[in-house]
């Protein structure tokens, strides 16, 4: 699986998480970290980062892919419109959530969601 990482570096006990949640060995993983200027627009910014995006048009489409989102929602949501637009489908995504208790604080895997399934069951509601 392709892990599609926007966000911090990701721990080998989250990786080894990731895995178990998905069933699937993470055989490359892809960091873009981002950092956007708020004083310019955003579009520009995508499209820079995107560029950095190395991994064939064709794998996006046919490998399965895990996204770890940009913690910004504006960011997150272009991201999100952006690899739609490439693979076809939305991904699923990581949820991180921190550590209670840890000092200092740590992220764990809380969940992966599907939004592909959360769009078709979306879908259904329209009619």
């Amino acid at each position: 699986m392709i892990l599609l990482n926007f966000s911090h570096p990701l721990t080998q006990t989250q990786l080894e998480e990731i895995e178990r949640l998905t069933g699937q060995a993470v055989t490359e993983q892809v960091d873009l970290p981002v950092q956007f200027e708020h004083g310019t627009p955003f579009l520009p910014q995508l499209q820079a980062l995107m560029e950095k995006l190395t991994v064939a048009p064709a794998r996006l489409q046919t490998e399965p892919v895990l996204v770890n989102l940009p913690s910004l929602n504006f960011i997150a949501a272009l991201v999100l419109a952006e690899l739609h637009g490439r693979m076809g489908y939305f991904p699923p995504v990581l949820r991180l959530r921190p550590v209670q208790g840890s000092l200092p604080l740590r992220y764990e895997v809380a969940e992966v969601l599907n939004l592909q399934e959360v769009r078709e069951a979306a879908r259904r509601k329209r009619y």
